[in-house]
C-alpha cells in the first residue's frame, strides 16, 4: 500500500475546497489542519486550481495528502501530479484517468454510481471508490455494495454529506467521506471554516 493511501485510510474525512483561490488556500488549509483534517482536495474547476494545489502542497505536503478533484482527462492527471498531488479524484469512471494516475503512482479514486462501475474501476486499478452522489445513492446502497465488494475495498461517500448524515454513512459501511458545500463555500471566513470543520469531524467520530 502506498503511503498516500495509508494516510487517507487513517484520516478518511476529505475536505473539498471547491472554488478556493490561491490567495486564501493556505489560510483555509491551516484552519482545516488545525481541526484535524489530513486530506484536502482542490477541484480542478476552481479558479487557478493548479496554483492553489502547488501552494498547498509546498506548504503542507509533508504532513497532509493533497488531492485534485473533478479530474476528467489523462492530461489533467499529468498537470495535477506536476503541481504536487498524491490523490486524483473524479466524478466518473474514466479508464484513461485511472491508468494515468496508476502510472504516476498516485491514489486513484474515481466516481462510481453502480456496482458495475465500481467493479470496473477496481479492475482498471483504482485504489478506492468514490460513491457519487451519495445523497442520491443513500445509505442502503452502501450497505448493499458492502455485501458484494471485496471486504477491504475503500469506499468514500461524496455528495450531500453533512453533519446530519455523515455518521449514518459511516455506520452503513463507508470507509470515509468527502465534504464539500457543508464545509466550504467561496467567501467563507477562516473562523467559520474552522468551526464547521470541527463540527463535521466530531459528527464523523460521533462525539
Amino acid at each position: 500500500m502506498n503511503n498516500a493511501l495509508q494516510l487517507i485510510l487513517e484520516n478518511p474525512v476529505i475536505a473539498i475546497l471547491r472554488g478556493v483561490s490561491p490567495d486564501t488556500v493556505l489560510s483555509m488549509g491551516e484552519a482545516l489542519i488545525g481541526a484535524g483534517f489530513k486530506v484536502i482536495e482542490i477541484p480542478l474547476n476552481a479558479p487557478s486550481a493548479l496554483a492553489s494545489i502547488e501552494l498547498l502542497s509546498n506548504r503542507f505536503g509533508s504532513d497532509i495528502t493533497v488531492g485534485a478533484g473533478t479530474v476528467l482527462t489523462a492530461s489533467e492527471v499529468d498537470d495535477a501530479v506536476s503541481a504536487g498531488v498524491s490523490l486524483v479524484l473524479a466524478p466518473n469512471c474514466n479508464a484513461k484517468v485511472i491508468a494515468r494516475s496508476v502510472h504516476h503512482g498516485v491514489v486513484s479514486m474515481p466516481g462510481v454510481a453502480t456496482p458495475t462501475e465500481g467493479f470496473e474501476a477496481l479492475a482498471l486499478g483504482a485504489h478506492a471508490l468514490k460513491l457519487f452522489p451519495s445523497d442520491v445513492l443513500g445509505t442502503a446502497s452502501v450497505k448493499a455494495w458492502r455485501a458484494v465488494f471485496p471486504k477491504a475495498t475503500p469506499m468514500f461517500c461524496v455528495g450531500g454529506i453533512d453533519a446530519s448524515n455523515i455518521h449514518s454513512f459511516r455506520n452503513a459501511g463507508a470507509t470515509g467521506a468527502g465534504l464539500g458545500s457543508s464545509l466550504y463555500r467561496p467567501g467563507i471566513s477562516v473562523v467559520e471554516l474552522a468551526e464547521r470543520a470541527k463540527k463535521l469531524m466530531a459528527a464523523w467520530q460521533n462525539v
